[in-house]
């Protein structure tokens, strides 16, 4: 029998502050992912390919959302090869999207968010908790992620810069 994802091994149930974050973080995780239903069809998604669509500044928000859904997992103690796999996972979205129209659709397909929300209540269901992360680790992994996601957000507005004027003999 498979524990609830509320249900810990440890104490048999999250503390009120856990449960209250756990909530948050899945609303979060909906309103990035798949707050808006496509009508006609099964699809739903979220703010997050919406906010693609903003040259730099989407994909910031977006990844700080989604940094925030770490950083939370990591207090709420999640071990080191989770957290590396939720980095990927925004890592990966940030970096798919980055491409014109083919990026925003593959971001309404991979919703990273929610593949993050589903590996912390793996964890938070698992008898075996594994080892806590500790915060110098984390904070090199958020700071890691931050630059990479920088550096991706930057790269591809300087290309657009570069395209533009190209393009208009600027």
């Amino acid at each position: 029998m498979s524990r609830s994802p509320l249900q810990n091994s440890s104490t048999n149930t999250l503390s009120k502050s856990q449960a209250a974050s756990l909530r948050r973080l899945r609303r979060i995780s909906h309103l990035l992912d798949n707050a808006i239903p496509i009508p006609g069809t099964k699809y739903r998604i979220g703010l997050d390919p919406i906010l693609g669509l903003i040259p730099g500044g989407g994909d910031l928000l977006g990844s700080i959302f989604a940094g925030y859904i770490v950083f939370k997992s990591a207090q709420m103690g999640v071990p080191q090869e989770t957290l590396v796999k939720m980095a990927a996972n925004i890592v990966f979205d940030t970096v798919a999207g980055t491409v014109p129209v083919a990026g925003d659709l593959f971001d309404v397909a991979w919703k990273a968010n929610v593949k993050n929300i589903e590996l912390l209540d793996a964890h938070l269901g698992s008898p075996e908790q594994g080892k806590k992360a500790d915060w110098l680790f984390v904070a090199a992994l958020l700071l890691g992620l931050m630059l990479i996601v920088g550096g991706v957000i930057f790269l591809s507005v300087t290309l657009l810069g570069w395209l533009f004027r190209a393009l208009t003999g600027g």
